[in-house]
């Protein structure tokens, strides 16, 4: 859908519509096409400002209207066998079985599976074709058919739009926000480095100084105690109320 919606934001507007209306239309006459795809990629486009949400509802519904009365016009002239020859070339989507629930459906709830159907993806290929095969009479096919495309084309429209508005806002808060983060975690990351660069600066600074004095040691003691001074590898020893001198033997 990223890949549909990107190509699509390289076309003009209007030609934008046109496909719009083009491939819903067409899947609304039978004809297996992503057009629920289409739709909401354009409506996310619509909340970037590429194209104007009001002309993708439009063109949607048109589409939808105009493709399902057409697909009704086929399937009443056409009939089962019509529907038949669908199912042989597209299996996955208009199979024996897909046919079966389909028309299950139109059992249950008559000319609502119409208003109903187009939420819902097989439905939304079949309606119009089956409610002509089975001779539904087309005001109701015609009524219920307009009320669902209108509701679906322009509730998904905008459901999508606003939805897309507010998470662009959301992220573009997230991004500013990240930013900020991002600055203060610089700056705290920062400071914090530079504070232990500093304190291991210090504490280097401080053992240097008492380990290294020139080369010199001093240890003094007073009070009858002997004190030792250590300089330039020559060593004096004074004791303190003793008076004693060696200058050698006579």
């Amino acid at each position: 859908m990223i890949d549909v919606q990107h190509w699509l934001s390289a076309l003009p507007p209007g030609v934008v519509y046109l496909l719009v209306a083009g491939v819903i239309g067409v899947e609304s006459m039978g004809v297996p096409l992503p057009g629920e795809i289409v739709l909401v990629s354009s409506a996310l486009l619509a909340a970037t400002g590429v194209v104007e949400p009001e002309w993708v509802a439009s063109a949607a519904a048109f589409g939808a209207i105009v493709g399902d009365s057409v697909g009704y016009a086929v399937g009443r002239r056409g009939g089962r066998p019509l529907l038949a020859r669908l199912g042989r070339r597209f299996p996955k989507h208009l199979g024996p079985a897909q046919l079966a629930r389909a028309e299950q459906s139109f059992a249950r709830h008559g000319v609502w599976a119409v208003f109903f159907g187009r939420f819902v993806a097989l439905l939304r290929i079949l309606a119009g074709p089956l409610a002509g095969a089975l001779h539904v009479p087309y005001r109701r096919f015609l009524l219920a058919n307009a009320a669902g495309g209108l509701v679906w084309a322009f509730g998904t429209t905008y459901l999508l739009y606003s939805v897309g508005r507010a998470a662009e806002h959301w992220l573009k808060d997230i991004s500013w926000a990240g930013l900020v983060l991002a600055v203060l975690a610089g700056i705290g990351s920062t400071w914090w480095l530079r504070r232990r660069a500093h304190r291991a600066e210090s504490t280097d600074g401080a053992s240097g100084e008492e380990a290294a004095s020139g080369g010199q040691a001093a240890v003094v003691a007073s009070g009858g105690q002997a004190a030792v001074v250590a300089s330039g590898g020559q060593a004096a020893v004074v004791a303190s109320g003793v008076e004693s001198t060696r200058t050698g033997e006579h």
